[in-house]
């Protein structure tokens, strides 16, 4: 246990090597002077521009700012972001909270409402049940999340709230009445992101099921008298859930980065949010941050299920 624990964490070392890398030159071949797109003001001299390329480091070679950029995040500075003039860190964690917020409950009630569905497509498989079921998760599926949200804007606008996470200029006269409005700002992004993620669940589990049912230790069970709630719990979904595991885990780890296509219909102000704006400014600090904390969570989420299969699956040695 302890060789392949130190062995997932060398490969995730340089998995995140190699993604900083990769970021910090991705970024610099976008088209576009990050300074002339955020000083766009015309009076503004080419003797200026150098002057404030040198404050933001952009004047130096492309291997020293690395190394520079290097240096800096071990020591816990992610930079100065172009756009907010605020540290990268202190802005990536207030948005955090507010995607965590969001997508966390997004994929909780995804998880089980798309596995529940799947389960029961798989054990009533060949019926008009399944195909019901199977029919409107492919629907779930194929529906793009932005798409969506447009959609519940117009058919509930005015019923509940279509932007921002609070409602604006309001004084809450208690913390009941802030949690309450945040919610009702919630309920649209939180039903378009968990839609398309429960027919994605949903497919995987039946998927799975359908051919774990298949197997020898199912037709024992039953011939031993073992009734059907009990096959699925003890037998089946235990053994379905082992692809599972890894799809919930990098879904886990993605929610760090936000729901770019919902956060920006919706107006909130969560990390996905954050990344489109910076995008759009050549904001390189945000970006890199913003990347990194996302690389970082996946490949911790792909550690862990890496955990879970060999604690889970006899099948899995650690070696």
């Amino acid at each position: 246990m302890r060789e392949y624990l130190i062995k997932r964490v060398l490969v995730s070392t340089v998995l995140i090597w190699i993604i900083i890398t990769i970021n910090f030159i991705l970024f610099r071949m976008l088209p576009g002077d990050p300074i002339r797109l955020l000083f766009f003001d015309p009076r503004i001299t080419a003797e200026t521009q150098k002057k404030l390329a040198s404050n933001f480091g952009l004047d130096k070679p492309l291997y020293i700012q690395y190394f520079i950029y290097l240096i800096n995040l071990v020591k816990g500075d992610w930079g100065t972001s172009f756009l907010y003039r605020e540290p990268v860190l202190e802005i990536i964690t207030k948005r955090l909270f507010n995607t965590v917020l969001l997508l966390f409950p997004a994929m909780l009630l995804a998880v089980i409402i798309g596995s529940l569905l799947g389960v029961i497509a798989a054990w009533k498989r060949g019926t008009k049940i399944d195909v019901l079921i199977l029919s409107l998760v492919l629907l779930f599926w194929s529906t793009p999340a932005f798409w969506l949200g447009m959609v519940l804007i117009i058919a509930l606008m005015g019923i509940l709230p279509i932007s921002g996470m609070t409602t604006a200029g309001i004084e809450y006269s208690s913390i009941f009445d802030q949690a309450r409005d945040i919610v009702s700002h919630m309920a649209l992004p939180l039903i378009s992101e968990s839609v398309v993620l429960i027919g994605e669940y949903a497919l995987i589990m039946r998927g799975t099921l359908s051919d774990v049912l298949t197997e020898d230790y199912i037709t024992t069970a039953r011939s031993k008298g073992f009734g059907d709630f009990y096959i699925l719990r003890k037998h089946a979904v235990p053994n379905a859930m082992l692809p599972m595991i890894t799809l919930i885990a990098m879904n886990f780890g993605l929610i760090v980065g936000g729901a770019i296509q919902v956060e920006t219909v919706f107006s909130w102000p969560g990390v996905g949010r954050l990344m489109y704006d910076s995008i759009m400014v050549r904001d390189y600090p945000i970006l890199q941050g913003t990347f990194l904390v996302v690389a970082v969570s996946v490949i911790l989420a792909n550690f862990m299920a890496d955990i879970f299969y060999a604690y889970f699956d006899p099948r899995v040695k650690l070696k």
